[in-house]
């Protein structure tokens, strides 16, 4: 179910309402705002928020409605960016308390596509030290706390933009990706979260398997948003050309696709019994469906990961040696512990951990290839307590978190997470659905089927959210 206060509709609504003059980008904005000043004080999703600002950006979209002069369908519609998202003129303090953050020169491309298309950027949404946490915690911001229920993880690095959208701060969210970073706030907070073919959404500051996607309530949302951002930008120097893709709204049932269902990923933690039966419940729904769903081993091996996970730490000292003795003192513990440890790797062993990312893109590419689809869970536990920065506690041990998500960083296909299930405790269980590259918006279509197949009780009751 869903709310039909104004900050909780989805964008289509809302352009309706827009059209037909029932209801005014400023009058929407209003109510974000005031949920926004509800829910904050405890949730702490927002880096940077002015209400002033908003209000003024909605005034101007409402007098374009009222002249006739909207920029498109979602002018108007609320929308957030993640921290490490640039906008111009403002910090990007990468979720550290490191003092004097740089200055953002220019909006990175996805700003510039939401302000182009008229959304209203309601704010700036959190992030962990540098990204390299699965939670909301940082020495900068605190902690950021998971919407459904408050005691429970964001979920990270996208850890506000999650919160941001299951509090229902309006519909477009943004937040990106280079291990499951949009997909685990995704799941453990009952969202529809994407993280899309390489380079499909252009950035500023491209690297290997990092993306940007969607955070929002629905896949419909996610389609409509993907249609705005997901657009070409010459700074994105490791973009590829995609043909044009359809965002169509339209669910496409999986009938005569030939389909991986994977619940072993071969390394990290093992997969809980309730999130099992919560993957295999959507995957007999598929098959159900008219689709031939196959047993997919695991096809990468704990060394390839662990490689992948030692290079990032490196890559993080790298960052955290140049700093100042009072600077260092500023990271999050647990980061510092983390990333220190990358610095005893010699110059040979980071190059051969470097290379697992790309032995990870060859295996996963190799492996998924028969299929049309894969089918996973997003990652094998549900939501920790907020205050924890990983679901294993342990900075030196590697993370064993993302052993399904990060493999589609690397091969650069798209990764879907959608709600499948809702535990006794009210923990929500993401499916991740994947596919080959370049197929986002048939992989979508296939997701808002989902949706609509799962059942009441695999999904959130967004109405008693709001």
């Amino acid at each position: 179910m869903t709310s039909n206060r104004p900050a909780s509709l989805d964008a289509s609504a809302l352009n309706a309402h827009y059209a037909d003059g029932s209801l005014s980008p400023s009058e929407v904005a209003e109510d974000v705002i005031a949920r926004v000043e509800a829910r904050e004080p405890e949730l702490n999703a927002l880096y940077l928020f002015d209400a002033a600002q908003v209000r003024a950006d909605a005034a101007a979209s409402t007098e374009r409605w009222r002249s006739g002069t909207q920029l498109g369908a979602f002018d108007g519609v609320p929308a957030t960016v993640k921290e490490n998202i640039a906008r111009a003129g403002q910090p990007k303090p990468a979720g550290t308390a490191i003092p004097n953050p740089p200055i953002a020169a220019q909006n990175a491309p996805t700003t510039d596509r939401l302000l182009e298309s008229g959304a209203v950027i309601v704010g700036t949404t959190t992030m962990p030290d540098w990204g390299m946490l699965s939670s909301g915690v940082s020495s900068l911001h605190g902690i950021t706390r998971g919407a459904l229920n408050p005691a429970h993880t964001s979920g990270g690095s996208s850890a506000g933009a999650g919160t941001a959208a299951a509090a229902g701060y309006g519909p477009f969210h943004i937040g990106t990706d280079i291990g499951g970073s949009i997909r685990l706030p995704g799941s453990w907070q009952g969202l529809t979260a994407l993280k899309p073919s390489e380079g499909l959404i252009p950035l500023d500051v491209p690297y290997t398997g990092r993306a940007a996607g969607p955070l929002t309530r629905s896949a419909a949302d996610a389609i409509r948003l993907m249609s705005i951002v997901a657009q070409p930008d010459p700074r994105d120097y490791l973009t590829r050309a995609y043909q044009p893709m359809k965002w169509s709204t339209e669910p496409l049932a999986p009938a005569g696709l030939r389909i991986a269902l994977q619940l072993d990923a071969g390394s990290g933690l093992p997969v809980e019994p309730e999130t099992r039966a919560a993957i295999e419940r959507a995957a007999a729904l598929f098959e159900a469906a008219g689709s031939t769903v196959v047993p997919l081993d695991p096809f990468v091996p704990a060394t390839v990961l662990d490689g992948l996970v030692n290079f990032w730490r490196s890559r993080s000292f790298a960052d955290f040696e140049v700093l100042s003795e009072s600077d260092r003192a500023t990271v999050l513990p647990f980061i510092a512990a983390w990333c220190e440890a990358g610095a005893g790797f010699s110059a040979a062993q980071t190059v051969r951990n470097r290379g697992m990312a790309d032995e990870m893109a060859r295996l996963t590419r190799a492996a998924t290839q028969p299929f049309d689809l894969v089918l996973s869970p997003v990652t094998p536990v549900a939501a920790f307590a907020a205050e924890d920065p990983m679901p294993i506690t342990d900075p030196l041990q590697t993370m064993g978190h993302i052993s399904f998500t990060v493999p589609y960083n690397m091969s650069g296909q798209p990764a879907v997470s959608v709600g499948a299930g809702v535990q006794a405790d009210g923990r929500t269980i993401g499916l991740q659905i994947a596919g080959r590259i370049g197929t986002d918006d048939h992989l979508m279509r296939v997701a808002l089927w989902f949706e609509g197949a799962r059942g009441a009780d695999a999904e959130v009751d967004w109405a008693r959210v709001a």
